[in-house]
């Protein structure tokens, strides 16, 4: 009985965190669950604390990711960069694509796949648009700035919420994380390029007019402010990997700079301080909470337990196999039912089996890899998706679901499968 109390639990959740009826915030939606799976008793106040334990460092590192990233959108450093790429592409419109993706790939990197995401794509949608585009020709760098802010968002524990869970959760630190996935990540972006360029080759510009680019500079609201962020991005990244020395939780570097880069813009004329701090995803911390307490409800119901058997019959046929299997899972559980509760769901499965070693690396590396790129076969995979399509919808792009599942589908499987070979090279290199 216990187990249906469980997951009728987690689907009402989950229904909700989804739907979001009358802008319900997802921070009430998953507290709600997990108030409603302690009053039928499928988990216990010992299990909050324990969910609480587990998912506070990545809850708090996101936020402060997001909280940076509003700070140099405030102030013009991402449409300053977005306009240098156009430059440099020097009126080819490939090469521009080319580019814009890179740049992407770096600001999912630093700044997390909803920065990439929600702020990159309105800047290079105002941008195309000024270069005089029609809608046809305009398209395919919404999508890109999309589907590349997730594919690459694999390369650092803080370029992806579910990282950062994830690593979190089996004690893996920031620089053994970093060179786990670097070459993952090499071959999520080349083939995320390769992909894109082939499914919309049609379509991509040819030649544009650098006459219709504004000026990198004027893009710029403080220019004090912008030759500060370069030595905040400096001491940021390298305060990462000194948290990995010294096993410092790289929530407290990531909160520390972005409340010291928060005061010192606070007399800034570009940057609204209590906008930014409105604007960051708090509701993100309570959604954690909740949504890992009706997991763990999975958990205590025995449900998990299925899964790692179903886990641990696909290592059977070895590590190549066992990787492929494992990313797929991830992969469609994320585009089913959301990332967040699926790395969640898979994390506690992977702890449950007997599996060491080699495999069990390959395992939890996979397991990411599926939950940062599955999302994007289904509007509803992550929740950042559902933003950005409703942010596009706001710019007068509107993309129906039948529409998106034919591009995702047919976009994230090869590069999934490219990205899944990279994880199984990595661990055999690295491991």
């Amino acid at each position: 009985m216990s187990a249906v109390f469980a997951l009728i639990v987690f689907l009402l959740t989950l229904t909700l965190v989804i739907w979001q009826p009358k802008n319900l915030s997802i921070g009430w939606s998953a507290c709600g669950g997990a108030v409603l799976a302690l009053l039928v008793g499928v988990v216990h106040l010992n299990d909050v604390w324990t969910v609480a334990g587990i998912i506070w460092n990545a809850t708090l590192s996101f936020v402060a990711i997001i909280i940076i990233s509003l700070i140099l959108d405030h102030i013009g450093f991402f449409e300053w960069a977005a306009l240098h790429m156009a430059r440099l592409a020097n009126g080819h419109g490939i090469r521009m694509f080319l580019f814009i993706s890179v740049l992407g790939a770096l600001i999912s990197a630093l700044f997390a796949n909803d920065g990439g995401a929600l702020i990159l794509t309105p800047i290079v949608l105002a941008m195309v648009r000024a270069l005089k585009f029609d809608e046809r020709r305009v398209f395919p760098f919404v999508i890109a700035c999309g589907f590349i802010a997730d594919t690459t968002s694999l390369p650092l524990v803080v370029s992806n919420l579910v990282n950062i869970v994830s690593a979190d959760f089996f004690g893996i630190t920031f620089s053994r994380y970093a060179l786990h996935m670097l070459l993952p990540t090499v071959f999520s972006l080349v083939a995320s390029v390769a992909v894109l360029y082939l499914y919309f080759r049609k379509d991509w510009p040819h030649q544009y007019a650098m006459s219709d680019l504004k000026e990198p500079a004027s893009a710029l609201k403080d220019i004090r402010m912008f030759h500060l962020s370069w030595f905040v991005l400096v001491i940021l990244v390298a305060g990462y990997f000194v948290s990995s020395l010294f096993r410092i939780p790289v929530s407290f570097i990531a909160l520390s700079i972005a409340f010291i880069f928060l005061f010192l813009g606070s007399r800034s004329p570009a940057i609204h301080t209590v906008t930014i701090l409105k604007s960051a995803p708090w509701a993100i911390v309570f959604f954690s909470l909740g949504m890992y307490v009706v997991v763990y409800g999975l958990r205590n119901a025995g449900i998990i337990q299925l899964l790692a058997n179903v886990i641990e019959a696909g290592t059977k046929g070895g590590l190549f196999a066992g990787t492929l299997i494992m990313g797929f899972v991830s992969a469609v559980l994320s585009a089913v039912m959301n990332n967040m509760p699926t790395v969640m769901i898979n994390a506690l499965s992977i702890d449950a089996t007997p599996i060491t070693g080699l495999m069990h690396h390959a395992l939890v590396y996979a397991n990411v890899v599926g939950a940062d790129l599955g999302p994007k076969m289904t509007p509803i995979g992550s929740l950042a998706t559902l933003l950005w399509l409703h942010v596009l919808s706001e710019k007068g792009i509107k993309i129906r679901w039948g529409q998106y599942f034919k591009i995702g589908i047919v976009i994230t499987l090869p590069v999934l499968c490219i990205t899944l070979i990279g994880v199984y090279l990595s661990v055999l290199l690295f491991a």
